[in-house]
Order: structure tokens, then sequence, then C-alpha cells
């Protein structure tokens, strides 16, 4: 009796274990597919429209496409992101927005995530946002930036603090710290 016991739910066991189908050639070859579509990024198509997208809403024209701001968002592709001759004058010295097709001309996938991830500017350029942005993104506006090809020369070279830019530029004349502020102020009268 005892052993009878014992013996039902190994009969069970081994029962149940047949009734799965068993795994055929068509069912194996398909499962590695199914997990690469499941993992799969954008397409390259879908990769340029978000980078286009981005390099819009982001404000990448804004600085690096001559002419954008003044001809309310509008400016031919073959002048986008050819960089500016407008410098950026404040304490930091004169700083020109890059021409950023030339600047991923020589970039690979891999290099650009890699510099854009680490990238440390002077002011203006708003380093941190793009620092912020997940890979994906960055990728997308790299793709993009490599669809409109090289073009247009470079930036002019930063200036240090002193030295006056040739126009045109945009001088920042930034308040004092509030630690300096608050020294200089006077105490209020009496009323």
């Amino acid at each position: 009796m005892r052993a009878s016991i014992l013996l039902v739910p190994s009969v069970l066991v081994l029962a149940l274990s047949a009734c799965k189908p068993a795994a055929t050639d068509a069912t194996a070859a398909d499962a590695p597919a199914a997990v690469a579509v499941a993992t799969a990024g954008p397409s390259d198509a879908e990769l340029l429209a978000q980078g286009e997208y981005l390099v819009r809403i982001a404000g990448c024209n804004d600085c690096h496409t001559p002419g954008w701001a003044q001809n309310g968002g509008d400016a031919p592709r073959d002048q986008w992101l050819v960089g500016s001759k407008v410098g950026w004058n404040g304490p930091w010295g004169t700083t020109y927005a890059a021409n950023l097709r030339l600047k991923a001309a020589d970039m690979d996938d891999k290099k650009w995530l890699e510099y854009t991830a680490n990238l440390h500017t002077r002011p203006i350029m708003p380093d941190f946002a793009l620092r912020a942005m997940k890979e994906q993104d960055r990728l997308a506006i790299f793709r993009f930036i490599k669809s409109l090809g090289p073009g247009g020369e470079p930036a002019p070279a930063y200036l240090p603090p002193g030295q006056t830019p040739p126009v045109p530029y945009f001088e920042a004349n930034l308040p004092p710290p509030p630690a300096a502020a608050q020294a200089d102020a006077k105490p209020a009268a009496a009323g």
C-alpha cells in the first residue's frame, strides 16, 4: 500500500508532463525572432523623423541655424545647423553656436552618444538639457544631423573675457550675485 501511495504522484507528474506539446523546430526557430521584434528599436525612418522633431522643438535651430528666429522658424533645410557668426558675449567671454553638421561629420553613433553624454560647454548652450536626454533621443538627433550632410563653415572661435567680439553679438549684462547685491543695498530710512 505504501509503495502505491508514492507511485500515484509519480505517475501523475509523468502524465501531466506528457500533456505539454513538444517544441517543434518551427516553434524553437520563431522564439528568438519574437524576442528580436519585441526588443527592436525604431526604424531608420522613425529615428530621422524623431530627430527632426527634436531639433525643432528643443531649440537647436534657434542658435545653430542662421536666421531661424528672424524668419519665424522657417529656413531652407540646406541651412539647418550650420552654426552661427552671431556671438554670445558675457563674463565667460564670447561663444558661438557650432556647426553641428561639421561636428557630426566625423563621428559614428557610439562616438556621438559618448560626446553628448559628457558635453560641458560655455554659456549659452544648454548642455545640461542634452545630457539629460534619453540615449535614443540623442541618437535620433545625430542621425538627423548626419542626414543633412556636411555643410557650411566652422563657427568663429571662442573669445576669452575682455576681448570685444566683432559684430553681430548679443551681450549679457548679468546682475551681481545675490550676496554682493545684499552687501551693496542701503538700509531703508525710518519712517
